[in-house]
């Protein structure tokens, strides 16, 4: 998975709502095609915003209640968390720059 940690119920309030840093929140799912056309793009901003920007995944199959919470009904979602709000909300298989022009402001 690399650089983009897998979340579950029992990290996510640690790893993204009490982050001290903007959290990206991968939803997606191993059968998700989308998901996978997304992934590398995902990793290389875990890597290239590592120290301004945490990347997290969450696997909707394993998670269901997470993604109840958040209202998300089709995956790949992206979610911003920002001080444990969702700031920022993507759905769909977007190419990396336009996910860096939706997200950027909110940790540059």
């Amino acid at each position: 998975m690399g650089n983009a940690v897998a979340v579950t119920g029992e990290t996510f309030q640690a790893e993204v709502l009490q982050s001290q840093e903007p959290v990206l929140v991968d939803f997606w799912a191993a059968w998700c095609g989308p998901c996978k056309l997304i992934a590398s793009s995902v990793e290389e901003l875990a890597t290239e915003y590592r120290g301004r920007l945490k990347v997290v995944k969450v696997d909707v199959d394993e998670n269901m209640e997470i993604s109840a919470n958040y209202g998300v009904q089709s995956i790949p979602t992206l979610i911003l968390f920002k001080g444990g709000q969702p700031v920022e909300r993507l759905v769909g298989a977007y190419p990396k720059p336009a996910i860096l022009s939706k997200l950027q402001r909110h940790f540059e």
